[in-house]
């Protein structure tokens, strides 16, 4: 019965791989990703220290979510 499972979750497993591979190599996706990449380039040239702060507390707030501190 474990093997049956453990088919199962490989079967389910590749079609998602599959899915993933088509995603990424859809051209809208890709040109969307471009529009998001020159955007952010831009915002981050127009206002270089807010996007550093901004930057800082992202990093910050992940940071003490992964390392599981209860201070």
């Amino acid at each position: 019965m474990n093997e049956e499972i453990i088919q199962s979750l490989n079967d389910k497993l590749d079609v998602a791989i599959e899915r993933g591979k088509e995603l990424i190599n859809d051209e809208q996706i890709q040109e969307r990703i471009k529009e998001v990449k020159e955007v952010t380039e831009e915002t981050v040239r127009k206002h270089p220290i807010k996007s550093i702060l901004v930057g800082l507390a992202v990093g910050f707030l992940i940071g003490k979510a992964l390392s599981g501190d209860d201070d």
